[in-house]
Parts: structure tokens; C-alpha cells; sequence
């Protein structure tokens, strides 16, 4: 396998992993504590993401529980969590913090579903981007001699193969991010 091919296919494979990453914190109604990735919290003029100064738990499949290391930070938590986009109403009992997952109506699942494809097209195009490069790539080590036509032609079928299957991998992983969105 050549160097180009392999440089793209890690770059592929990331934004894979992005992509997955995204999906982690788009909220499907059931309780997850993947969704709090992204919240940072104030802890003594440092902004720490929120699972490095709390326990996160999901007890139930419609409860979150957060339960601060550190008492005096709940007011800070439940600040950061009604600041963010997550749209989720926590109340507290001075030891942790309750969040209940409302369901998602229909109309909010389908515009959930709407930005997990609107996301899984940025990736596609992102493979496709690294393919073009890679060819390119090909085509400038073809100029200065360092490949015969019949290397670079093969070479670029390969970098169309494996484009076509992390274009797969990611309609998969929609597939499947879409599944759990719509699931009531």
C-alpha cells in the first residue's frame, strides 16, 4: 500500500470518528451520559468538562444523576447544563442533580434526524475531499517520475475503493443514529 493511500485512509477513518463523536451528543430522548462530552463547568476559574468534577449516572432510561465531587459546585453544574443547547431543566436536592429526558414529540425527532444527516453528508464530503486530494497527491508524484501511470492508475482505484467503503461505514452509522432517534 502506498504512503498517499494509507495518509487517506487515516484521515478517513477520523472523520469516521468525528462523526460518531457528533452523534454522541445529539439528544434521542433516552438518557445518556454522553450528552454532557460538551459542557464545560466554571470550577475555580478553570473551565472542566463536566464528567472530570461530577459522577455522571443514568439510572434509569429517562433519569440522568449528577452527583458533584465537590458540593458547592452544583449551582455551577446546573448552570452550565441550562446555559447549553441540550434544553434540559435540572433541579438538585443540595447532594446531586436530577435530570429527567423528556421523550422527543415527533416533530423534534424528525429535526434531530434532519442535523444527523445534515452531519453525515459534511463527512461524506470531507472522504470525498481526501480522495481528490489524495489523487492529486498521485498525480504530482506521477509528474516528477516517482510512479508509472499503471502505479498511479492503481493506486487511484484504490483510494476509490476504500472511499467507497467509508462512504458505507458512515451511511451505516447514520443508519443506525437515525434507528435510535425515531425508536419511541
Amino acid at each position: 500500500m502506498h504512503a498517499v493511500i494509507a495518509a487517506s485512509e487515516e484521515k478517513m477513518q477520523k472523520t469516521v470518528a468525528v462523526l460518531t463523536e457528533g452523534f454522541a451528543s445529539l439528544r434521542t430522548g433516552r438518557a445518556s451520559a454522553s450528552l454532557f462530552d460538551k459542557i464545560r463547568v466554571d470550577y475555580y476559574g478553570d473551565k472542566s468538562p463536566l464528567n472530570q468534577v461530577a459522577n455522571i449516572s443514568v439510572p434509569e432510561a429517562r433519569l440522568i444523576v449528577i452527583q458533584p465531587w465537590d458540593k458547592a459546585m452544583i449551582s455551577e453544574i446546573e448552570k452550565a447544563i441550562r446555559s447549553s443547547e441540550l434544553s434540559l431543566n435540572p433541579s438538585n436536592d443540595g447532594k446531586v442533580i436530577r435530570i429527567a429526558i423528556p421523550s422527543l414529540t415527533e416533530e423534534r425527532r424528525k429535526e434531530v434526524v434532519k442535523v444527523a444527516k445534515n452531519q453525515a453528508e459534511q463527512s461524506r464530503v470531507a472522504v470525498r475531499n481526501v480522495r481528490r486530494d489524495g489523487n492529486e497527491e498521485l498525480k504530482a508524484l506521477l509528474k516528477k517520475g516517482d510512479l508509472t501511470e499503471d502505479e498511479e492508475r492503481d493506486n487511484a482505484e484504490e483510494l476509490q475503493k476504500l472511499t467507497d467503503s467509508y462512504i458505507a461505514k458512515i451511511g451505516k452509522v447514520l443508519d443506525e443514529k437515525e434507528k435510535e432517534i425515531l425508536a419511541v
